[in-house]
Parts: structure tokens; sequence; C-alpha cells
């Protein structure tokens, strides 16, 4: 199986799951079947009531390379006249949208998510980076948006993401030099929390999830949502947003046992609005 879902995998953090992508032959680079089955591992963690934290990584000194050019590209192109006339929806038998349901494009997954980077964050990598909560990086990883350098567009959110989260000079550097930045470099410009050994990566990353999981999880959730949705939204009318979930979150039968049974209590699945 080349995509992992190990929910529990410390036995003091049973809340947590580490999602590891298994593909070292490529370098993690993913084809129609590994981008269905990412896809389906976060579907699979938004419904799992017993998930309140999720861990991403890969295996070996790959983080994630995006798509395989192997592979990946001959199958889309194989199909340009039927994707651009919008007639296709799927390529043999996957669901166009796996590839950017397995980027976080455009997610409404309002769990935490924390991205443990063990080598080189590129393309699809990239992309996904910009749906994580939490970023830590081992010394060697290295980070690049590398599409224009080979004549290609970054279409998986990163143009949209990238300069809403870190500050415009900085983003545009990254979108427009097509340079690999290495992982002190990309902590200076506020893509990431922490940078670490390589041994301490994993250690790190569920500290970070200890720290998130110790709060209420129906809290931490209505956090997330609140901020995910007010990015799409006018300071007004985030405010008023921020409003509705308030009192949704306070309207529960949980809040309304008292803070410890609020704190205690499995979090629902947000529909988002």
């Amino acid at each position: 199986m080349p995509v992992h879902y190990e929910l529990g995998a410390r036995p003091d953090l049973e809340h947590v799951v580490l999602i590891t992508l298994d593909r070292p032959e490529a370098k993690n680079a993913c084809d129609l079947e590994h981008f269905h089955q990412l896809a389906q591992a976060w579907k699979r963690f938004e419904s799992d009531e017993l998930a309140w934290v999720a861990i991403f990584t890969g295996v070996g000194r790959s983080f994630m390379s995006g798509a395989d050019l192997k592979t990946y590209v001959p199958e889309i192109t194989a199909l340009a006249k039927e994707l651009q006339d919008g007639t296709a929806t799927s390529v043999n038998g996957y669901a166009l949208s796996d590839g950017t349901d397995a980027v976080l494009r455009g997610t409404k997954i309002y769990k935490p998510i924390i991205a443990a980077i063990n080598g080189p964050c590129v393309a699809g990598g990239m992309e996904m980076l910009g749906g994580v909560d939490i970023r830590i990086a081992a010394e060697h990883a290295t980070f690049g948006v590398l599409e224009p350098a080979r004549g290609l567009f970054a279409g998986g959110g990163t143009t949209v993401r990238l300069p809403r989260q870190i500050p415009f000079a900085q983003a545009m550097e990254f979108l427009l030099c097509a340079d690999q930045i290495d992982a002190q470099r990309a902590l200076q410009m506020g893509l990431l929390n922490a940078v670490v050994s390589e041994d301490a990566l994993l250690d790190k990353a569920f500290e970070y999830a200890a720290r998130i999981t110790k709060n209420a999880p129906l809290a931490i959730q209505a956090t997330k949502r609140s901020v995910l949705e007010g990015l799409k939204l006018d300071m007004r009318e985030a405010y008023r947003n921020e409003a509705r979930i308030s009192r949704e979150v306070f309207a529960t039968e949980d809040a309304k046992e008292g803070p410890r049974a609020f704190a205690e209590k499995r979090p629902p699945r947000w529909s988002g609005s």
C-alpha cells in the first residue's frame, strides 16, 4: 500500500493519525493510482471521528514531488481534447478530482494537519503545503515552485494560497524565480514553523500534535473553520461568519454540559457553510 494510514501510531497520542506516502522508487511522485490513494486518505481522515489531527510525511528522504512525469503526464495528455472540451470526468477509472483532492486544493477539512517535510518539497508537495496548518522541516529539506522553469503552470493552488500565507514579496520570489530554497531560508520567509534535525523530525511533529490534542477538539475544528472560511470573505463578512460559528459551537449539547464535558466530547464533522 503506497499510502499508509496509521491511527494511534504513538500509543500516547491515540487521536493522531500518521499518513505516509510510500513510493521511494519514484521519489514519492504520484501517478493516477497514488493520487487516488492519497485523496482517499484525506477523505478517511476527514470522516474518522477518532482522528483529530493528521501528520503527513514521506518515506526515506523524499516528501512529495508531485506528479510522476513518466506516467501521470502521458495519462493526462492522452485525454487532452476531452479535458479541453470538459467532457472528461475520469482517466482510466480515476476521478480527475483526485489530483487536486490529494494536494488539499479547496479543502474543507477543518481538523489540523501537520507536515513533516523530510526531503524536497516541490511541485505537488508545495501545492499540498498550502493546505497544511503546521509545517516542520528537516534541515536538508528544500522547497520550490519549479514549474515555470519547465514551461509549466503550478495549478494546484499555490498561486492562490502562497501570497495569502507569507508576505507578498516573498511569495513572488517563490513563484517567479523558480529557485530551490533551503529549509532555513523557507523558515525566514514564513513558510515553516520549525526546522529540526532529520532524526528529530517526527518527534517534533508529534509534539505539535500533542499540543493541539490537549485542547477541546470541537473548538479546534471551529477555529480552523473560521480561519479558512474567513480568508474567502471581506473583513466585515468574516466577522459575521465567525459569530455564526460561535453560535453553532455554543448551541451544541456538548457545550451546554459545561467546559469539561465540552472538552472531552468527540467533535462532530463540520458540514461547512
